[in-house]
């Protein structure tokens, strides 16, 4: 039963506990809350790199003439296209070149041989893409610090897989720099990290023009707490999931939601769809034939992008205005960025633009925040004003926009309108890089785990994972833990052993909760609490378990609670048990049950100190390893372990109440054995 509650009361109590609670919480989502103190008491005041409103060449300039290419690959050395038949060979840029055809075949067998589970090809490979590394290709330098620092093929080093990953960030590396700037960030040495994430995260960017969203990858998790996240997962399933067969269905048969939504499946590559620009055109095209005034803002951005058809400014002007009269709030930002530009509109007008903005605002529209800020930072159309800029910034940050999120992490850095934040600016950028193009590992792990080739899934997720992408840590950590037995783990020498698959597993666990993933916390507390691949340590288990129930997650109060009670790597403390205890039920009602059996157990301690009970419960977590498949084979059935569990309290209440009843008669021999007491 792998959980995160220690054995208390019965060991039935525990299997209890385990049933009721059987999840953790997903990581909950930022917020950035900031106080008065955050703010600079004169943001008025001239200030190096504020913009100005007729800089060409301004870095902070977001109507930009510059219009990049549509989702870049951004650098030659992706995996994407050893993936993905349908790109590009990442050779093409060097047909002659040793290095490259060395790390083109060197990646491919290495990703075969995961699948494959075979060790001999995967250290083939793996001298392959060290032989590239050797000649100066910068991916194979990349793929090499990423096997060197998971201990593939060759010793754990972190160090050398640091100064390789340096050697390809420094020839133009973008997944390098990924790498690079995630070390900085969790050495805290923001300085470095900023800078990297802030190039990363304009990069990511840059396939956005007037898009509401950037190039979407959705981050999810193969996991819900200790069991498979089997919903999630059948949404993410394309073409093959029954969800979206019926949506299609039902657009094939004249439904204009499903016309829309389906439109937008394809727009932004949604659950487990490829991106297909053609086919969503269709969909809106056929969506605006039955008046979908959501699919003619999209058509509008279509046409202004240039998406899949021929950039058409006169035609993206047409389809936003249409929208706009039918009060789709959201269009307003096209409408508005166009007249910033003069784009498809007779000349520009930066008060009809100001005036499109705020519409979209007052309607809650984040885009909006974002632009009135964007013409208060630069004093376009407006008087400067600094202060406002950054209060229209923050609230399309907490709406989730991600051009925000970079301006406002930028506005940190450079201590403009907020105080200078180094720590805030790193983690605001991060969040924005993860949303770039070499993201797309992602979707490649997860459709390989859907069909079954786990060993492919874990090697992409684990490569996704040295990058700094939590979700990616997560899942490559689950991965290990459920499959272990299969030959999936490639380790210093061939396959893992136990103790390269535990430690594996740890470390990616630990970066996962290092980054806000309460469950992942869970489980490095259970790991140093039982031995699990580590040594056991009761006060690195408590530590564990702190960072978890600071995130208000009430099993981590529970084995708080139980490790007061029992005095283990925390102070014997029965009166700070019981407040942990109480702390689970308040967060989680579900807790009740087991935290009612954790209490009987307080006070059975209490007032039967030295008993036979107290020694059984105090010997559970010794004698849990013995029984431990006898539970998981016997009593998980929910049904089982409560029947049990009511049954095994029951029997305890009836001996201590004969045991007190017995007392009473040494104590009162003259008392009829029937009296009351």
């Amino acid at each position: 039963m792998a959980g995160a509650l220690h054995r208390r009361l019965l060991l039935l109590a525990v299997v209890a506990f385990a049933a009721l609670l059987p999840r953790a919480a997903a990581v909950r989502p930022f917020v950035l809350v900031l106080s008065g103190d955050d703010f600079l008491k004169d943001p008025s005041g001239a200030h190096p790199s504020l913009p100005s409103a007729d800089g060409d060449a301004d870095d902070w300039d977001d109507f930009a003439d510059d219009s990049p290419a549509t989702d870049p690959l951004l650098s030659p050395s992706s995996w994407v296209p050893l993936l993905d038949p349908t790109s590009s060979s990442p050779s093409d840029d060097e047909p002659g070149s040793p290095s490259d055809a060395l790390f083109v075949a060197g990646t491919r067998a290495m990703i075969s041989a995961a699948s494959s589970g075979d060790e001999a090809a995967f250290s083939t490979a793996s001298a392959q893409i060290e032989a590239a590394a050797a000649g100066g290709h910068p991916g194979a330098q990349s793929a090499l610090a990423f096997l060197t620092g998971a201990g593939m093929t060759r010793p754990v080093s972190r160090s050398r897989a640091f100064l390789l990953h340096k050697f390809a960030a420094d020839a133009g590396d973008l997944q390098s720099k990924m790498a690079l700037a995630y070390s900085y960030f969790r050495q805290e040495m923001y300085e470095e990290a900023v800078t990297l994430y802030a190039e990363l995260a304009e990069a990511a960017l840059t396939s956005s023009l007037i898009s509401k969203e950037p190039p979407v990858i959705e981050p999810v998790r193969l996991h819900s707490g200790t069991e498979e996240n089997k919903e999630a997962l059948r949404k993410s399933r394309g073409e093959d999931d029954e969800d979206f067969q019926i949506t299609e269905y039902q657009a094939q048969r004249g439904n204009a939601a499903a016309m829309y939504k389906l439109g937008l499946l394809y727009y932004y590559g949604l659950r487990g769809l490829r991106r297909d620009y053609s086919k969503s055109y269709h969909w809106f095209s056929k969506a605006v034939e039955k008046g979908d005034t959501r699919a003619m803002e999209l058509l509008g951005e279509i046409y202004a992008r240039g998406a899949g058809v021929e950039r058409n400014y006169t035609e993206a002007y047409k389809w936003l205005v249409l929208a706009a009269n039918q009060q789709q709030y959201s269009a307003y930002n096209g409408l508005g960025y166009l007249y910033v530009k003069g784009y498809g509109v007779e000349q520009k007008n930066l008060t009809k633009a100001k005036e499109y903005f705020e519409i979209a605002a007052e309607n809650k529209e984040h885009g909006g925040y974002y632009n009135l800020g964007v013409l208060h930072l630069k004093g376009i159309g407006v008087k400067r004003d600094v202060m406002t800029a950054c209060n229209y910034f923050l609230r399309a940050v907490n709406a989730g926009q991600p051009k925000a999120i970079y301006q406002v992490a930028k506005l940190f850095q450079k201590g403009i309108g907020l105080k200078r934040n180094l720590h805030m600016a790193t983690v605001l950028y991060k969040s924005v890089a993860e949303r770039g193009p070499w993201s797309s590992l992602s979707r490649w792990a997860l459709e390989s785990y859907l069909k079954g080739d786990i060993g492919k899934s874990l090697l992409l997720y684990s490569r996704m994972a040295d990058l700094g992408y939590e979700v990616a840590q997560s899942n490559a950590a689950w991965i290990l833990d459920r499959y272990g037995d299969e030959h999936i783990c490639m380790g210093e020498s061939g396959l893992c052993t136990d103790t390269e698959r535990h430690l594996r597993a740890h470390a990616l666990w630990w970066q996962a909760s290092e980054q806000g993933n309460e469950h992942a916390a869970l489980l490095i507390g259970d790991a140093y609490y039982y031995g699990r691949g580590v040594g056991r340590d009761y006060e690195r288990a408590a530590e564990a378990y702190m960072h978890a129930q600071s995130q208000s997650n009430a099993q981590a109060m529970f084995n708080l609670g139980y490790m007061h009670e029992h005095g283990h790597g925390l102070p014997l403390d029965l009166h700070l048990a019981k407040r942990y205890y109480d702390q689970a039920v308040e967060v989680d009602s579900a807790a009740k049950f087991p935290v009612m059996l954790a209490l009987t157990s307080l006070w059975i301690r209490k007032n039967y100190a030295g008993s036979f009970v107290v020694h059984f419960i105090d010997s559970l977590p010794e004698i849990y390893p013995v029984v431990e498949e006898w539970v998981e084979d016997v009593l998980m059935d929910e049904g089982n372990a409560t029947i049990l569990t009511l049954f095994a309290c029951l029997v305890t209440v009836l001996y201590l109440r004969e045991r007190q009843r017995r007392q009473v008669v040494v104590d009162n021999p003259q008392q009829p054995d029937g009296a009351p007491n």
